[in-house]
């Protein structure tokens, strides 16, 4: 978790940095081949250079990118968990339950499919 400590300690309110803290170990213990790093001021992990899964902070919410493919495989599980989206983005907001299924499920999606991709971003 090394690579996010600079980001964490930036998060202003204790409870948005454990919360970030959480999601951000849960990835890292689940799927500990994937590689953390911080790009564009933002913690991710990564599988043999590819993006896999981003995340960020807001006032209001934790946003979590897994790209759109992902998001469309998803939506219907989104939607069930009461999350809202924007192009690329699921807001958590502070006071709803992280569901870590669902964020498991998500991750595993784009480690399989993107396991042939050869570049950061799909195309």
């Amino acid at each position: 978790m090394e690579p996010f400590e600079g980001y964490l300690a930036g998060i202003q309110y204790p409870q948005h940095q454990a919360r970030t803290r959480d999601v951000l170990d849960f990835a890292a213990k689940k799927f500990p081949r994937l590689v953390p790093l911080v790009k564009w001021n933002q913690p991710m992990f990564a599988d043999h250079g590819t993006f896999i899964i981003g995340f960020s902070t807001a006032k209001t919410h934790l946003a979590v990118a897994p790209e759109n493919a992902a998001m469309l495989a998803f939506a219907d599980e989104i939607a069930q968990a009461g999350y809202e989206t924007t192009k690329g983005l699921i807001r958590i907001r502070w006071d709803q339950p992280v569901d870590f299924a669902l964020l498991e499920q998500i991750m595993a999606f784009n480690i399989r499919d993107k396991e042939d991709c050869s570049t950061f971003w799909r195309k």
